[in-house]
């Protein structure tokens, strides 16, 4: 015993012998077989493995819960004579202890004589560390088990380390180790380069997952695989580089590899989003042809593009070609297409898909119900049906988001219901919302246009309150209004207070304080305003060159407005109805009718609709000439 107590570094007290005998005596008891009494006295000693696969002692696994890793748990080792080797170390990783004792006993078999970690000892360990997101001590077990020169790191488990500092978003680490396990321990198999090219393609590194890519091809002995092809289309989906893409889906059909539903289903959402619908159905019906099924995915991205398209009847088509060929629709899906009806005019049907749902075992979300709630103030239904379906969400167990409640005020506001707005408005803060621009610039503006600019303004400093600034929209709302209102120095003011406070102006913001500047016939500095609208990289757009359109009408005459109308045909934004209709109303003003009538026909082979106040007015007055 002294000798023992010598070893184990322990005081040779009385109390402190008594108390490692008494643990001794305790984990021998632990240890004891579990035998009837009947037969303790006459049951053989057994051989500790009695079959052919080694199994964990669960008495070991006890020790190490009550006593963690310390002497009592090595006494446990020599009682039980479990050998330390890689599979006990191993095995110890997968029992349910702290990952403090895990480290502790690996730090201590990694002393034994005849012992030495290998790479499953090391990975075992790593991984224990990543479940509890130690990614730090994860790290340096990495780079250690790396600079062994004992360890063999194999495609797989590269593959493994790659995933976990994906996880950890240790991105430059895990490249790092790539490099320098490439070099000096293993050659990356596909696996391999896959996982580091999905790990670049989270973190949106996509230059970075071509070079690999040309890395990979260049080795000779590793071949991208379906896995790799899904990646590099995905990562030029994002770039938005078609025919990137494109190449690469060739050159694995070529390769003898089928595309899968997901890459074209990618191939297709980004041809939707270049404008190019033809090339977008064309990748369809090949897809079609490669006895391709179109999944949900698929049939979502179609419906989705051509709807934005404007193409509403072949996406309801599509939506029923999905049904009859069973694929089942979701509920995103079916969002799109009420969506789309909407807007097509066919509230009927959208109602109508809205009651199949059940049906069709999907659940309506509040998205579902916000664009139902949209479509019936867009077809200007009336507000009682509206309100039974806010009514309906409610009671369906559905809770409003901060957009219904957007939808529903700007809704409000569009059909002159300012009161019913705001009281929505207070509801929303009542149930804890953040404050909502959106909403905030739809009451402001319908405030403005109702000429209640006190109510207004004091909305408008609610929300910088609130949000401790403000959106460039509800800047520009608010400074159309003060310009209308023949306040422009408090227009001006607002316009500097949004460089002041970083809040950069938009088109938006710009067009409000010219269309005041130009109201109040200060067309010069309108002018100015545009300029150095583009020389902050704001660029304008029609609504821009119509403004100053109409001030050079109203202040400047009908040839100055006819010169710039003539500019604009040659520039980049052509001119709109609204910019013939007011140099066609200056012409009128000024008595150029011949030129007016030579400016309608132009207008007539464009397609523009003549304003009907402009044009009874020059038929009178071309009436009145003839007469005469």
């Amino acid at each position: 015993m002294a000798r023992l107590l010598a070893v184990r570094g322990i005081s040779s007290s009385p109390h402190l012998a008594w108390r490692v005998k008494q643990t001794e005596n305790q984990i021998v008891q632990m240890f004891r077989p579990l035998v009837p009494r009947s037969e303790e006295a006459v049951a053989p000693i057994e051989r500790r493995y009695t079959r052919s696969v080694r199994v964990m002692d669960e008495r070991f696994i006890r020790i190490l819960k009550i006593f963690k890793w310390g002497p009592d748990a090595e006494k446990a080792l020599e009682v039980l004579m479990l050998k330390v080797d890689h599979w006990l170390v191993r095995e110890v990783m997968k029992t349910d202890v702290g990952v403090n004792v895990k480290m502790q006993f690996f730090r201590w078999a990694a002393k034994k004589r005849n012992y030495e970690h290998d790479t499953s000892t090391y990975m075992a360990l790593i991984r224990c560390l990543e479940v509890v997101e130690q990614y730090g001590e994860m790290w340096k077990m990495i780079q250690e088990m790396v600079r062994n020169p004992v360890c063999v790191v194999t495609p797989m488990e590269l593959s493994d380390i790659i995933r976990m500092l994906g996880n950890a978003k240790m991105i430059s680490k895990a490249v790092a180790i790539f490099y320098q396990i490439k070099v000096r321990k293993c050659q990356p198999t596909a696996q391999a380069y896959n996982s580091m090219i999905i790990m670049l393609m989270h973190e949106g590194q996509y230059e970075k997952v071509h070079e690999l890519y040309n890395e990979m091809s260049n080795e000779g002995h590793c071949f991208p695989d379906t896995v790799t092809y899904s990646a590099l289309i995905s990562a030029f989906c994002k770039l938005g580089r078609q025919d990137s893409a494109i190449r690469l889906l060739n050159e694995m059909k070529d390769n003898g590899m089928q595309p899968t539903a997901k890459i074209y289903t990618m191939l297709i959402a980004l041809f939707f989003k270049l404008n190019n619908v033809h090339g977008a159905l064309g990748l369809f019906e090949e897809m079609r042809h490669q006895y391709c099924r179109p999944d949900v995915f698929t049939y979502t991205e179609l419906i989705r593009g051509l709807g934005k398209a404007g193409r509403f009847d072949e996406a309801y088509n599509f939506f029923h070609e999905m049904r009859r060929e069973g694929c089942r629709p979701d509920t995103v899906v079916i969002n799109n297409m009420i969506n789309f009806l909407g807007k097509a005019g066919r509230l009927d049907d959208a109602v109508k898909l809205f009651e199949e749902m059940g049906t069709l075992q999907c659940i309506p979300s509040v998205v579902t119900y916000n664009t139902i709630i949209k479509a019936l103030f867009e077809s200007k239904s009336r507000i009682s049906e509206i309100s039974s379906w806010f009514e309906r969400m409610k009671g369906s167990g559905i809770s409003p988001s901060p957009f219904t409640y957007s939808i529903l005020i700007d809704g409000f506001c569009k059909t002159n219901r300012t009161e019913k707005a705001m009281m929505l408005l207070e509801e929303m803060d009542e149930k804890g919302f953040p404050p909502c621009p959106a909403a905030y610039c739809s009451l402001i503006d319908a405030l403005g246009k109702a000429k209640r600019y006190d109510i207004a303004h004091e909305l408008f400093q609610e929300l910088k309150e609130n949000c401790g600034s403000s959106s460039a929209r509800v800047y520009a709302v608010m400074i159309k209004h003060l310009g209308k209102a023949g306040r422009l120095d408090d227009a001006v003011n607002l316009f500097d207070e949004m460089n002041k406070l970083g809040c950069t102006p938009n088109v938006y913001a710009y067009n409000a304080l010219m269309s005041g500047l130009a109201r109040a016939g200060m067309l010069d500095e309108a002018l100015t305003t545009m300029r150095r609208m583009q020389e902050h990289g704001c660029i304008p757009d029609i609504n821009s060159y119509n403004i100053i359109l109409n001030g050079l009408a109203k202040t400047g005459g009908p040839h100055r407005a006819m010169e710039m109308l003539s500019n604009m045909k040659q520039s980049a934004i052509k001119p709109d109805a609204v910019s013939y209709n007011t140099v066609l109303g200056a012409m009128s003003h000024a008595g150029l009718f011949e030129e007016a009538a030579k400016l309608m026909k132009e207008m007539n082979v464009l397609g523009f609709e003549y304003d009907l106040i402009t044009y009874s007015s020059i038929l009178e007055a071309i009436g009145k000439v003839d007469h005469e």
